[in-house]
């Protein structure tokens, strides 16, 4: 949204807000409530300002650090930890509540928030899912809706109320050290996921009477900074605003999203936590959203610390409620209990506005039921472990590993035809490595910390290879030099390589990279197996696609791992042996050189210099390579295959609101049954903004036994599917061709508007129609 939108009066302002709905009971306490206790509601403040030491990790409160911030400061809410037993977790939730209760006048019970991002990740001997951009690979919402279900029933008895997710940005830009916690780059994937998560999280009924409010982050645009690094500024159009980063966020508030989380970046260079364009004209008068919006981590303090744009911190918190902030994660200090009592007083707030906030957040605890149910309880806690849960998260891994190379049938490696193995590399027996971030703290734990019975890719391949002789070597020694002539004798020794490449656990900002090359020591290893003459097969494990182009080439197999979780060992292990057919389709485009990246659904400008344009003699100037790997979104491997066929539309020309049927058969010609994701693609051929080459716009997938045939039908209706946002967000809708594509087939059909529909279809049409 463009930062040149006029900053009105404080009061004017606040008379423009949407008013918030609120119940009997939250408009009682609003009337009985003094200034200080409403700005109370209003503030967060993290678990290290009420523990026993100040460190994070420690979740044991220290009530005389929680006392005199109940009674004089009337804080609302506080957050975070890390994986603790449960027991422990109840502890101090009991303990939290009992003093906020007895020390707050009006018995006003603490909302906690807690960042379980891929399963209940701040608990000890959870459940551990694939983070969400293998989540978009699996093409399977299902996978989603048990993420949020693992969550909730995993941590909802221990006093965690707000759940900090999900991840609804658009992992367009692979630098971004966050994009593995998206689930992709497409707007419709994102959108279908993030919805499913949300309905279960919040309508979830075996916790009764708990509820827990799902958090959707971070609004808007956060995902796309200019040189990747978190935190920084984007340059997005209104209109591209509207038509890729919109989506998941309307379809998740469409779903009865509670909270959102603000983008702690820049948009066109204006902090998106003081843009009033953003978190109140779009936000709440064209989204329409009501429930709260809670700052990230210090940002009110970020807009004077690091980007500059209020001379001190209570401009800042002006500058941040005014433009339409509801609760400030501060989180270490109360000066922003003191900031906005002086703006009141100083009339540059009205305490109308602040009603608004703090009826908004009291409003959120009075409908998660915390007024009745503030305490937690121990009588569940056998849900916590359950074996079918981390079943559900090794299934979810399965179906989100891409095979994005297998030459000459390099993969499955039949256990009975193996007899030794080697398995080496910085994620070969790395147990953090397959769960990334935001799993056990922050930035994951050291290796020692985590789940011994969790399996490591070698472990697993022990397990599933019982009869042959499974092996891993250091590939450095103690000194920290490599061991390639090592690694080179015992892969002379082995049937086959395995090659478990990738990133130790990062995120937020101490995850930034220049470069997205596969580090040379790790492309020396990969060499020094492939030295040896025998099968390699890498596997490609991090948040983000390392650059392989150089030594996937001379890889028999490429598999894109991810981040799989706590299932991703036995996952791997069992596509490798062949037990399970991978089914994963790439949830972004995976590119080949780290100085360029683009998504699936860049517009025709891109990708397409025409060198003869420049007159004779340039034509074969362009860059000459041939890939090494599959590259594309929504592309992926299988130990079967699929064939598509006759692609049919119900009609060549759709008109007004009707609706055209497109059907294709998809056969498994293979000897072993699969699954397939078919993913239907539109083109829409002229448009008044241009339009990107393709883009997603229904999907299913489903089991096909050896030999079957199933038809699979997208009923195309022109409000949905054929129209695009303007940059004010609202839908257009115009004549002219497009092209529907789904595997390897393609249908051309035309759109007319039922006037333009009795005219002769060849004419060059006026103003508001395309030929």
């Amino acid at each position: 949204m463009s930062a040149a939108t006029s900053t009105s009066s404080a009061s004017a302002a606040s008379s423009e807000l949407p008013r918030a709905v609120v119940s009997e009971r939250v408009a009682a306490l609003l009337a009985q409530m003094t200034l200080e206790e409403k700005i109370g509601q209003m503030t967060q403040l993290t678990n290290t300002v009420i523990n026993t030491t100040g460190v994070q990790k420690d979740v044991t409160l220290d009530s005389a650090k929680l006392v005199p911030l109940i009674r004089q400061y009337h804080v609302g809410s506080f957050l975070n930890g890390e994986a603790v037993p449960a027991t422990q977790w109840v502890r101090y939730s009991a303990a939290l509540q009992r003093i906020a209760m007895r020390e707050s006048r009006l018995h006003i019970p603490i909302i906690y928030g807690i960042d379980h991002m891929h399963g209940a990740s701040y608990v000890a001997g959870t459940a551990i899912f694939p983070h969400n951009l293998n989540l978009g690979a699996t093409f399977n919402p299902e996978f989603a809706r048990q993420t949020a279900r693992a969550t909730v029933l995993e941590s909802a008895d221990l006093g965690h109320h707000w759940v900090f997710a999900p991840v609804l940005d658009l992992g367009v830009n692979t630098y971004w050290p966050r994009v593995y916690e998206t689930y992709g780059e497409d707007p419709l994937v994102a959108s279908v996921m993030g919805a499913a998560f949300v309905r279960e999280m919040q309508e979830n009924k075996e916790i009764a009477p708990y509820k827990v409010a799902a958090c959707g982050k971070h609004f808007l645009g956060y995902s796309d900074p200019r040189n990747g690094w978190d935190r920084t500024n984007a340059q997005i159009s209104d209109q591209r605003l509207q038509e890729f980063f919109r989506p998941s966020f309307q379809a998740a508030m469409d779903a009865g999203l509670k909270t959102i989380m603000i983008n702690s970046g820049l948009i066109n260079g204006e902090p998106v936590h003081s843009s009033k364009a953003i978190l109140t004209d779009l936000l709440r008068r064209q989204m329409g959203f009501k429930g709260v919006a809670v700052t990230d981590w210090e940002d009110i303090i970020r807009l004077v610390r690091i980007q500059k744009t209020a001379p001190n911190e209570k401009e800042a918190t002006f500058q941040a409620i005014d433009a339409g902030v509801d609760m400030a994660m501060t989180p270490y200090t109360t000066n922003f209990c003191r900031y906005v009592k002086e703006l009141v007083q100083e009339g540059r707030l009205t305490e109308a506005r602040i009603n608004l906030s703090a009826g908004r957040v009291l409003q959120l605890k009075d409908e998660l039921g915390l007024f009745e149910n503030p305490m937690p309880r121990t009588d569940r806690l056998s849900r916590i472990g359950d074996p079918a849960l981390k079943l559900q998260a090794v299934e979810a891994a399965r179906e989100s590993i891409v095979l994005l190379k297998n030459e000459q049938n390099t993969l499955p490696l039949a256990p009975a035809k193996v007899k030794r193995l080697l398995v080496v590399g910085p994620s070969a027996d790395s147990r953090a490595n397959l769960a990334g971030g935001w799993t056990l703290a922050w930035q994951g734990r050291p290796e020692a910390e985590y789940p011994k019975e969790v399996l490591t890719i070698y472990a697993a391949l022990q397990k599933e290879y019982p009869g042959a002789q499974v092996q891993t070597i250091p590939y450095r020694d103690a000194a920290g030099k490599l061991t390639l002539a090592a690694v080179n004798a015992a892969a002379r020794q082995a049937d086959a390589v395995v090659l478990a490449l990738g990133e130790r656990p990062y995120t937020e900002g101490l995850g930034n990279t220049s470069d997205l090359t596969l580090p040379d020591d790790q492309q020396q290893l990969v060499r020094a197996a492939q030295g040896s003459g025998k099968p390699t097969v890498l596997v490609v494990i991090g948040g983000r696609p390392s650059i392989i182009r150089g030594v996937a080439e001379k890889s028999g197999a490429v598999l894109w791992g991810g981040l799989p979780g706590f299932g991703g060992g036995q996952a791997i292990a069992e596509i490798i042996s062949g037990k399970v057919n991978p089914s994963g389709k790439l949830s972004f485009t995976y590119p080949q050189f780290a100085g360029h990246i683009s998504p699936y659904h860049h517009d025709n400008n891109e990708n397409s210099l025409d060198l003869s344009d420049f007159g004779a003699g340039f034509e074969n100037r362009g860059p000459k390579f041939k890939p090494a790997m599959l590259t594309e979104y929504g592309e992926g491997l299988s130990y079967t295959s699929f064939r598509y066929s006759t692609l049919q539309l119900s009609d060549s020309v759709l008109s007004g609101s009707g609706t055209l049927r497109a059907t294709v058969q998809v056969t498994n010609t293979g000897r072993r049954a699969g699954k397939e994701a078919v993913l239907w693609f539109l083109t829409d051929e002229v448009g008044r903004v241009t339009r990107p080459v393709r883009l997603l716009k229904h999907f299913e997938k489903q089991e096909l036994a050896a030999g079957a045939s199933r038809t699979f039908t997208f009923e195309i209706q022109p409000q949905q599917h054929l129209t695009y946002p303007n940059a004010q967000g609202q839908a257009q809708l115009e004549d002219g061709f497009f092209t529907l594509r789904v595997g390897g087939q393609t249908k051309r059909f035309r759109y007319v508007t039922p006037t333009a529909a009795t005219t002769p279809a060849d004419r060059q049409g006026s103003a508001g129609t395309r030929p």
